[in-house]
C-alpha cells in the first residue's frame, strides 16, 4: 500500500507523543520533520550513550544549533533524560521537542516530571478509514484491524499473529511490568471475551485462576501499555437508573481478533459483531482526539438492560450510535436508540449496519457502516 495521508497534524509546541507499537509515529515524524535531530533509544548503540551520560544529549544539541526540532523516540525507555529535556526548552523557547512512547507507564511509576506541563500529551492511533482512502475495505479491516505495521507486511495475518507476543516480550517482559508473563497471556485472552463489553473482575479472575487484586493490576498495565481503553457510562440528565460499570476496547479490532479464541462452540457472527463494534468505538476516539472539539465518549445501558453503544457529547454536538452487524435492520434493532432519543430528543441518532442502503426504521436513520466511517475527518461533524 502507497504511504496513507495522515490527518495527525503539525504543532509548533514541544510535546509528547504516545501510541501504541507499530502505529505508525516514527514514520509520520521523519516525513514531516526531516530535518529535525532525531535520537532513537530503541537502538541500543544510542540507548547506552545516553544512559551512560545524559548530558550527551546537551552536547549533541549545541553542535547542531540550527536544528530547532529535536526528537526523542521511546523516551519511556530512558526517563532520566527528561530533567534535562525540561531544562534546554527553558534555555531556548525556540527548540521543539518531541517525544515519542509506546508507554507512560514507567514514566508515571517512577513519579517523573513530565516537562512541568511545558509540553502536550498527545495521541497516535492506528489509521481511520478515511486515511486509507480506496485501500480501506471494511471486510479486510475486521479481520486484521488498521494498525498500519500489520496492514502493511507482506504477510498481514502473520504480522497481526506476532503483535501481542512482540508487545509481550519487549514492553512487559522487559520492563518487568509483571513477574508471571504467562499469566498476562492468559489475562489477555480472557479480557477478549470483554472487548465491547462491560467489564467483570471476578469473572476474568475465574477464568484465569488468579486473584481479583491482580486482574486489576493488569487492567491498569494493559490501559497503561495503550493496548485498551475503557469507555464510561453517559449520565447527564439521567432520568433512569443507569448501570455503573465502564466498558472494555482493546485500541484495535484486529488485535482483539488476534487474541480471541475461536472453535465450534464460538459464534462467529458475535465474534464479528464485538469487532465491528471496536471499529467504530476507535474510528469515533481517534476523530474526537484529532478534532480537538472538547468532545467525549460514551455509552448509554440502563439497569433493564436497555442500551446505546455511543453517546458523542460536546458543546456543539449530542450524537447516539448503535452499530449493528447484520445486513437489515429489523424495527427491534431500533428500540434501544429510540429509547435514548426519548429521554434525550436534543441528539441526533443513527444505527449503523453492513448493508448498502440509507433508510429510515421507525424515523430512526440507518446508515451502512463503512459509509460512516469513510465519512469521518477531523474538524468537520460527524454526518448522519
Amino acid at each position: 500500500m502507497e504511504t496513507a495521508i495522515r490527518f495527525f497534524g503539525r504543532s509548533p509546541n514541544s510535546y509528547f507523543l504516545f501510541g501504541p507499537r507499530g502505529t505508525g509515529k516514527s514514520t509520520w515524524l521523519k516525513s514531516a520533520f526531516p530535518d529535525a535531530l532525531y535520537v532513537d533509544l530503541l537502538i541500543p548503540e544510542q540507548f547506552q550513550r545516553f544512559a551512560a551520560q545524559p548530558s550527551r544529549l546537551r552536547d549533541l544539541i549545541a553542535a547542531s544549533p540550527d536544528k530547532k526540532t529535536i526528537i526523542i523516540d521511546e523516551i519511556q525507555k530512558l526517563p532520566e533524560l527528561l530533567p534535562l529535556v525540561h531544562l534546554l526548552i527553558e534555555e531556548d523557547k525556540t527548540r521543539q521537542f518531541i517525544l515519542t512512547g509506546s508507554s507512560a507507564r514507567k514514566l508515571r511509576r517512577q513519579g517523573v516530571d513530565l516537562l512541568g506541563g511545558r509540553a502536550e500529551m498527545k495521541t497516535f492511533h492506528p489509521f481511520m478509514a478515511a486515511e486509507m482512502g480506496k485501500w480501506f475495505s471494511l471486510e479486510k479491516a475486521l479481520a486484521i484491524g488498521m494498525v498500519p505495521l500489520v496492514n502493511d507486511a507482506l504477510d498481514p495475518a502473520r504480522a497481526l499473529a506476532g503483535y501481542v507476543a512482540l508487545y509481550i516480550q519487549e514492553e512487559v517482559k522487559a520492563e518487568g511490568i509483571t513477574r508471571n508473563v504467562d499469566w498476562f497471556a492468559r489475562f489477555l485472552e480472557a479480557l477478549s471475551f470483554s472487548h465491547g463489553s462491560a467489564i467483570n473482575l471476578n469473572a476474568i479472575s475465574r477464568e484465569c485462576a488468579v486473584q481479583s487484586k491482580t486482574v486489576g493490576n493488569y487492567l491498569g498495565i494493559v490501559e497503561d501499555l495503550l493496548l485498551g481503553w475503557e469507555l464510561p457510562v453517559f449520565e447527564k440528565r439521567s432520568q433512569r437508573a443507569m448501570v455503573a460499570h465502564r466498558k472494555f476496547y482493546f485500541f484495535d479490532c484486529g488485535i482483539f481478533r488476534s487474541l480471541r479464541p475461536s472453535g465450534p462452540l464460538d459464534s462467529p457472527h458475535e465474534i464479528d459483531g464485538a469487532a465491528l463494534e471496536g471499529l467504530v468505538a476507535q474510528h469515533l476516539r481517534a476523530w474526537i482526539e484529532l478534532s480537538q472539539n472538547g468532545c467525549r465518549l460514551y455509552y448509554w445501558r440502563t439497569r433493564g438492560g436497555t442500551e446505546v453503544d455511543f453517546v458523542v457529547y460536546g458543546e456543539n454536538t449530542f450524537v447516539a450510535i448503535e452499530v449493528k452487524n447484520s445486513l437489515r435492520v429489523r424495527p427491534e434493532d431500533t428500540r434501544g436508540i429510540r429509547e435514548f432519543v426519548k429521554d434525550f430528543p436534543e441528539a441526533s441518532a443513527a444505527v449503523l449496519y453492513r448493508g448498502s442502503e440509507r433508510i429510515l426504521c421507525r424515523e430512526i436513520v440507518c446508515l451502512p457502516v463503512e459509509e460512516f466511517l469513510m465519512s469521518l475527518y477531523p474538524r468537520k461533524p460527524l454526518s448522519l
